[in-house]
């Protein structure tokens, strides 16, 4: 191939004006070139005649938005690709050969040339595609986002190669749009040990999915993701936590692991009947509006407020269904992906157990939105202290951090309850031990002279 290219050289130096024929013997060269890349890979005469014009350096597109659309392929890229068995015709079906680069195609921007072409994606990946419009990402396409991924986003569907080669973090395609999480991730635990090790720590689609991705905040799949490779963490946690089933349940894993994170209460409307979190309904923001009317100050959702605001959400249905569960969390993406080394974890109980915990200084309201995401309002931290509150926030009481104090006294004198039972009933019956041996004797000795008074009337009679 290098003494083909030479000649080609030497042909044009020696003979300046043959330039017609320099061009033809470019062109074969090109053609042969491509026709070498990609024999291995046995790229059809078809895609092969594509990829003659679309190799080559510079070919774009003017767009109507002013954009630049950039129509270079790299035949070797392509060749070495999962698509390499893919027909240029399989995916741009459209176009027609004989009018193809003679007529011009107007194409308004590259956001809606993406989202024409994401349905050839459909044809070949049915079950991933069906995945990613039940996610978040597909969601706020719907809504009319100009930022949400779509598949080209973070598949180049020229170049995409298999995710079991490991490539460097930074190519990871989440980064793009989650810069500041991405940034935090790199430095923690996870991050640092898969710069070290390669495949060996989760990346962002380990724990969020690729395709299906939903808000992070919502459910339990955060959790379930963690331990899906920490197996052995709630076992291990209860050789030193008391309640460890109970602590994985109400608090988010981050609170622990990344220490330097804030934290904050997050009480989560829940369906209590269908065992899910409660979402608002697509148009009617009925949310938004009762928070709003309960909050008109925006200083915060008082007891009162949020007891009103569960009789709404009740209203239409079985009374008492609709509950707040409670779970304490870190305040930011970027704080989630602070993890630290587990030696490094929070294991003083006093960090939430005490009055005046940092931790229940900040208390929000949630429930998901049409798209699945967050949506938040405030609420009086002083809830978490109120009796009135206390139906509202069950499942979250915990014994001297949340300082209902009614709740305490209660608690405790149940506890002395149970303890002084027992050791008064010992005591008691101890101090009547001498009464209660008389008893018995004097029991006794009365039925011995019972049975003696009545022997001689048994003889007399026989």
């Amino acid at each position: 191939m290098k003494n083909c290219y030479t000649m080609g050289a030497m042909i044009l130096s020696s003979r300046p004006k043959s330039l017609v024929l320099a061009g033809m013997v470019a062109l074969l060269l090109t053609l042969a070139g491509i026709e070498v890349r990609a024999e291995d890979n046995s790229l059809a005469k078809e895609d092969l005649a594509c990829l003659a014009c679309h190799d080559k350096a510079g070919l774009e597109k003017k767009l109507e938005s002013g954009e630049t659309l950039s129509l270079q392929i790299s035949s070797k890229a392509y060749a070495e690709s999962m698509h390499n068995s893919t027909s240029c015709e399989d995916c741009h079906s459209g176009l027609d050969a004989k009018t193809h680069g003679k007529t011009k195609t107007v194409i308004n921007s590259k956001r809606d040339f993406s989202l024409t072409m994401r349905e050839s994606c459909r044809t070949c990946h049915k079950k991933k595609f069906t995945e990613y419009e039940d996610s978040v990402h597909a969601a706020l396409i719907t809504q009319g986002s100009k930022k949400a991924p779509m598949c080209s986003d973070c598949h180049n569907p020229h170049t995409v190669r298999s995710t079991k080669i490991i490539g460097p973090i930074t190519d990871t395609p989440c980064a793009k749009c989650h810069k500041d999480i991405f940034q935090a991730y790199s430095k923690d635990v996870h991050g640092l040990e898969r710069i070290a090790k390669g495949k060996a720590a989760p990346l962002c689609a380990n724990c969020h999915q690729a395709h299906a991705v939903k808000a992070a905040s919502m459910g339990s799949g955060v959790k379930d993701a963690c331990l899906s490779c920490h197996k052995e963490a709630v076992n291990q946690h209860k050789d030193w936590l008391p309640n460890a089933a109970l602590h994985f349940e109400a608090i988010s894993c981050p609170v622990c692991h990344a220490p330097n994170a804030q934290r904050r209460v997050n009480l989560r409307l829940y369906d209590g009947g269908e065992k899910h979190q409660v979402s608002e309904k697509t148009g009617v923001p009925q949310f938004e509006r009762l928070t709003q009317a309960a909050d008109a100050q925006n200083t915060g959702l008082n007891e009162r407020a949020l007891w009103s605001l569960l009789k709404e959400f009740n209203r239409d249905g079985v009374e008492g269904r609709t509950i707040l569960r409670g779970r304490l969390e870190v305040s930011s993406g970027v704080q989630a992906h602070q993890l630290s080394e587990k030696s490094k974890a929070l294991k003083d109980c006093n960090t939430c157990h005490k009055q005046g915990a940092a931790a229940f200084q900040s208390v929000t309201l949630t429930i998901a939105g049409p798209d699945g995401r967050p949506l938040r309002h405030d609420v009086d931290k002083d809830t978490l202290t109120s009796l009135t509150s206390m139906d509202s926030v069950r499942g979250f009481y915990a014994i001297g951090s949340t300082r209902i104090k009614l709740l305490d006294t209660l608690l405790v004198l149940v506890l002395l309850g149970a303890i002084c039972v027992p050791l008064g009933h010992m005591t008691i019956k101890r101090l009547f031990k001498s009464v209660r041996e008389k008893l018995e004797a004097e029991k006794a000795a009365a039925h011995t002279q019972a049975a003696n008074q009545a022997t001689p009337g048994d003889d007399a009679s026989k």
